[in-house]
């Protein structure tokens, strides 16, 4: 499959998406937008691919919000097409079902940020500035970001950040919890790797439960969260992974899961 604006890279059963238009810092225009939807179409239905890394390209932004020229052009009507195609792509990263690492080496800010907190990890260098600048052009996040933003931080702080614009530095996001990890710059993409390598050697079906039960679980009431949990832990009790793993331990060696 061939792109313009994004770069999708397998290897065995990791894949890696890169947003590349360094000299506009990533900036996410439409055509950007639509292929990434094409790209993470094509890896939700691809069996082998396990584990998912999203960066941008240039090491300078992640991805540096909407690309103005053509958001400026936006009406009504269109503008509610605009919003709707962002919001189509952090669904589709969100409910993917194959974690998303986003490896934040720079600017993510408004569409970026969005993006960002769509994906199921982030791990940020620690000259990344996260943040939804959008009401300092009028407007308001279109991607997802009043929503996700208060689900991840404390909805006071998300209230302040969407209403003043204000930019978070690397390591005020990991106290927030707006990032899982901040590393040096110059180990961004080794610590990137690390978690990547990491979740491969998890059970697969195991993976996409516990997402599924903390993303969806916690949109229900405790009630129905737990009902959820139960359901997807008996469904493990019926994998060839769970067996596996109880064995292993109980032998004291590693496990050697088959997605099964």
């Amino acid at each position: 499959m061939s792109f313009e604006n994004i770069i999708l890279e397998k290897t065995g059963r990791l894949a890696r998406v890169v947003i590349n238009r360094p000299d506009k810092l990533n900036a996410l225009n439409i055509k950007t937008v639509l292929e990434l939807i094409e790209a993470f179409t094509e890896l939700k239905g691809d069996a082998e691919t396990a584990v998912v890394i999203l960066e941008g390209a240039g090491g300078k932004s992640f991805a540096a919000g909407a690309d103005i020229a053509e958001l400026a052009r936006q009406g009504l009507l269109n503008g509610k097409e605009f919003s709707e195609r962002g919001h189509r792509l952090c669904n589709l990263i969100e409910n993917l079902g194959k974690p998303v690492i986003a490896s934040i080496g720079g600017f993510a800010l408004g569409g970026g940020c969005e993006i960002a907190m769509a994906c199921t990890l982030r791990i940020a260098s620690e000259k990344a500035k996260l943040g939804q600048p959008e009401i300092n052009l009028g407007t308001i996040p279109g991607y997802g970001g009043t929503q996700r933003m208060a689900r991840l931080i404390p909805r006071g702080v998300a209230m302040e950040l969407v209403l003043t614009g204000r930019v978070l530095k690397a390591e005020e996001a990991l106290s927030l919890g707006l990032v899982n990890r901040v590393v040096p710059h110059e180990e961004l993409d080794r610590a990137v790797r690390e978690m990547a390598e990491m979740l491969l050697a998890k059970p697969p079906f195991a993976l996409k439960a516990n997402m599924e039960a903390v993303l969806h679980g916690s949109e229900v009431s405790f009630e129905e969260g737990c009902r959820l949990e139960t359901n997807l832990f008996a469904i493990t009790c019926g994998t060839e992974d769970m067996k596996e793993g109880m064995q292993a331990f109980l032998e004291k060696r590693e496990a050697k899961f088959t997605g099964k």
